[in-house]
C-alpha cells in the first residue's frame, strides 16, 4: 500500500485497557462484585486492576469498543490501513495499551491527559460469567483541539472512511461532528455504531445530531429496540426499525444509507435507502436478512466483543471495496472468530 493510500480508515472513541483474568467467588466478594455484571468503578473497586495484574494470570487487551473494531479491521486489511484516536493518561497503563495495539499492527494517535489516568476495564471470569468493572477516567476527556492539531487533521484529510463508536457521544460531540462534516464536504463515508442501549435512551439528542450524516449505522437488536422506544416508534419489529433508520433525512444525498442490525445467532437485518436522482425524498431500496455463520456451543469461549468484531470485519470489507453481501459476510466471519477466543481479540 503506497503512502498516498495509507490509513484509509480512521476510528474515534474511548480507549480502555482490558485486564482479564480467571477468578473465583472470593475475588468477587472482595470487591463486592456480581459474577455476571457490567458496572462503572467506584472508589472501593479501584484496587482491582493492580490486584489482577499482580496476583492473577491477567491477559491485557487493547479494549474499548471502537478500538476493538479498529484492531479487527486492521487484522483483515493490509498494513497501515487503520488509525485510531482517543484519550489516555500519562501512565504505565497507557504504555501497556500502546504495546498491545502495536502488536496488533494498529496505529494509534492518543491525546494524553495530564490529570486523568488511562481508562481500564477489569474483567473477572468465573466459568461462563464475566464481571466487568470499568473506570473510564481519561477516555472521558478527549478534546476536539487534539483532532484539529495539524498532524492529526492531516490523517483525517487522508482517510476515506470514518468510524465513530456511539460511546463517544458521551465524551466529545464536536469531534464526532467535525468528522461527519468532513465526510459530507469531501464525499467520504461516515459510519456510526449505536454501541449500547443507553446511548439512544440517555444521549438521544447527541445521537440525533449525527443521524443526517450516517452513511452506515451499525447496532444490535437491543440497541435498535432502545432507539425505537426513545423515539416513540410503535413497533418492536427489527426490520421496521431498520427501515425507519434508513429513511431518516440525509445530508449527503449522493450516497445511500445502510442500516445493519445484528441479532446474535438470528439473521442480521440490513436496510438500504437513498435518493434516486440525488434529490427529492429518500426511498427504501432494499431490506435483506443474512444468516450468521453457525458455531458449535463447545467452540464458544467468550461472546464479549463479538459485535465489535462484526463491525471490524464489515468495515474492512467496505474499505477493501467489497459489495455489501461480502462485507456482511466478513463481519460474520470475524465475529465467529472472536467468539472462539478469550476477550475481543
Amino acid at each position: 500500500m503506497g503512502t498516498e493510500n495509507e490509513y484509509p480508515l480512521l476510528c474515534l472513541e474511548n480507549p480502555l485497557l482490558d485486564i482479564q483474568a480467571k477468578g473465583d467467588a472470593a475475588l468477587l466478594e472482595k470487591y463486592g462484585l456480581k459474577a455476571n455484571d457490567a458496572i462503572l468503578a467506584e472508589e472501593k473497586h479501584l484496587g482491582l486492576y493492580e490486584d489482577l495484574l499482580n496476583n492473577y494470570e491477567a491477559k491485557l487487551i487493547a479494549g474499548g469498543a471502537a478500538q476493538n473494531t479498529a484492531r479487527g479491521a486492521q487484522y483483515i486489511l493490509p498494513p497501515s490501513s487503520v488509525v485510531y484516536i482517543g484519550c489516555v493518561g500519562r501512565d504505565k497503563y497507557a504504555d501497556i495499551l500502546q504495546t498491545a495495539v502495536k502488536q496488533a499492527g494498529l496505529r494509534v494517535e492518543y491525546r494524553f491527559d495530564d490529570e486523568q489516568p488511562t481508562g481500564r476495564c477489569g474483567v473477572i471470569i468465573t466459568g461462563h460469567d464475566r464481571s466487568m468493572t470499568t473506570d473510564l477516567a481519561a477516555a472521558n476527556h478527549y478534546k476536539i483541539e487534539h483532532l484539529k492539531e495539524p498532524r492529526i487533521w492531516e490523517l483525517v484529510e487522508k482517510a476515506q472512511y470514518y468510524y465513530v463508536g456511539g460511546y463517544h457521544l458521551t465524551v466529545c460531540v464536536p469531534a464526532v461532528l467535525a468528522l461527519a462534516e468532513e465526510a459530507v464536504a469531501k464525499n467520504k463515508t461516515f459510519i456510526l455504531s449505536l454501541s449500547a442501549p443507553f446511548i439512544p435512551q440517555f444521549f438521544k439528542d447527541q445521537l440525533d445530531q449525527t443521524a443526517p450524516y450516517w452513511d452506515y449505522v451499525i447496532g444490535n437488536e437491543t440497541e435498535a429496540l432502545s432507539y425505537a422506544e426513545s423515539h416513540g416508534l410503535s413497533t418492536k419489529n427489527i426490520q421496521a426499525i431498520a427501515e425507519h433508520l434508513a429513511l431518516l433525512p440525509k445530508k449527503n444525498k449522493s450516497r445511500p444509507r445502510t442500516v445493519i442490525i445484528t441479532q446474535g445467532t438470528d439473521p442480521t437485518v440490513v436496510a438500504t435507502a437513498g435518493y434516486a436522482d440525488g434529490s427529492g425524498d429518500i426511498t427504501l431500496e432494499e431490506i435483506k436478512e443474512y444468516l450468521v455463520h453457525p458455531i458449535a456451543s463447545e467452540q464458544i469461549v467468550d461472546t464479549n466483543g463479538a459485535g465489535d468484531a462484526f463491525a471490524g470485519g464489515f468495515i474492512a470489507g467496505l474499505v477493501a471495496g467489497d459489495v455489501l453481501d461480502k462485507a456482511v459476510d466478513k463481519g460474520h466471519w470475524l465475529a465467529q472468530l472472536s467468539i472462539k477466543e478469550l476477550g475481543p481479540s
